[in-house]
């Protein structure tokens, strides 16, 4: 069986975003294929564990304590993870004789796959990208370090991008490989009919679930409050560093008794949470991919987005997409009036609501469903093994 040997900044319990339940998926499916070994970052979490079918290395030193303490010592532990993930690779491939190392996102977790790399040049190197943030914005964090971030790309044997827009960015770094698009997915098993709500103009619920930080652009949700009914209200599901900014904002705008700010949900329980709703919103500033939309399109839910980065590949407008059929609601980034438009839309058309919906389960079943996104990745680590 052939052994493969991730490097991930952030992993289960603690930690749960896109990336980390890309790798939980796809692992679960395919256990039986590979032995899967992990180098993770340590904090509060034992610095060994098994996980699914996913043995869990953590590096780092632990540390518990307030949010100042946490503040303080993480980014220092995210600056040494590559150094600290490096050497621990190092020892584990001298007995586990690893046959693919696999690096999710090209930050931190690239610079460990890199150092490996360019010490065992044979061993081959995936990469994939996961990064949410603009693209602009990731080369300028990295314009101290630029040539060896570069080499995360280049020196890697195959690309894995989880949307078109990413396959671009792995292209502008100078890569001249194979790049695969294979998108993150679903479990319909979990979230597929969830939504039993019938759309009531006397009673409308907005959602969103995202980190709270300036990219998602919740505050333009907060905005599109102020041009809609008294009678549709916002549930926000996420924490982040704009959390009381955005409770501000709301206050500001007289709206704070129709938002409610319902903090971390677990991805257990995002089910129940898309169920309780009808519309969800997330008007995002950049993406990557983003699982939370295909993941409220499961659900049954009407989505509206921009469709920006990676959205662009499987939200399609009836009006901004007319040679395909529509499965959400687009807007223009940093339009507060566009947002309201389209939830009065989703209002008063109830028949097109429908036929969207249908549209984009009917695309998630195709090729958002984890185990169709399992076998794609199966063919990758094949083809670069």
């Amino acid at each position: 069986m052939k052994r493969i040997l991730i490097f991930s900044l952030a992993y289960y319990p603690r930690f749960v975003g896109g990336a980390e339940v890309a790798l939980k998926e796809i692992t679960d499916r395919l256990g039986s294929e590979y032995e899967f070994d992990m180098i993770t970052l340590r904090k509060h979490a034992p610095a060994f564990e098994r996980i699914g079918n996913v043995t869990v290395y953590r590096v780092g030193m632990p540390w518990r304590g307030t949010r100042t303490k946490s503040s303080t010592f993480f980014p220092l532990s995210k600056t040494l993870f590559p150094f600290f993930a490096f050497y621990k690779a190092l020892r584990l491939h001298k007995t586990r004789k690893y046959d693919l190392i696999w690096s999710m996102m090209a930050a931190y977790a690239g610079f460990a796959a890199l150092f490996f790399k360019l010490c065992h040049p044979r061993v081959p190197y995936l990469l994939t990208l996961q990064e949410g943030d603009p693209i602009s914005h990731i080369k300028r964090r990295a314009l101290p370090v630029y040539p060896f971030f570069k080499m995360i790309f280049t020196r890697a044997d195959r690309i894995q991008a989880i949307s078109n827009y990413l396959a671009r960015f792995g292209r502008s770094m100078g890569f001249k490989g194979p790049i695969d698009v294979v998108p993150n997915g679903v479990d319909l098993s979990r979230f597929e009919g969830v939504h039993k709500r019938t759309l009531s103009p006397q009673d409308i619920l907005l959602v969103t679930t995202s980190r709270l930080v300036s990219k998602n652009a919740v505050d333009d949700v907060i905005r599109a409050l102020v041009l809609l009914p008294e009678q549709v209200r916002f549930r926000v599901y996420g924490t982040g560093r704009e959390d009381k900014s955005l409770a501000q904002l709301a206050a500001q705008l007289g709206v704070s008794v129709r938002v409610q700010f319902m903090g971390y949900v677990s991805h257990t329980d995002l089910p129940k949470a898309l169920a309780a709703a009808d519309i969800f919103v997330r008007p995002s500033r950049s993406e990557g991919m983003g699982n939370s939309f295909v993941e409220a399109m499961a659900a049954g839910l009407p989505v509206i987005a921009t469709q920006e980065g990676g959205i662009a590949d499987f939200l399609f407008d009836e009006k901004r997409n007319p040679d395909k059929p529509p499965t959400g609601f687009a807007v223009d980034v940093n339009s507060a009036s566009q947002i309201a438009d389209a939830v009065k839309e989703i209002m008063m058309n109830p028949d097109t609501v429908k036929r969207v919906r249908e549209n984009a389960l009917a695309l998630v079943r195709e090729k958002y469903d984890w185990n169709v996104v399992a076998e794609q990745m199966k063919i990758v680590f094949d083809r670069v093994i």
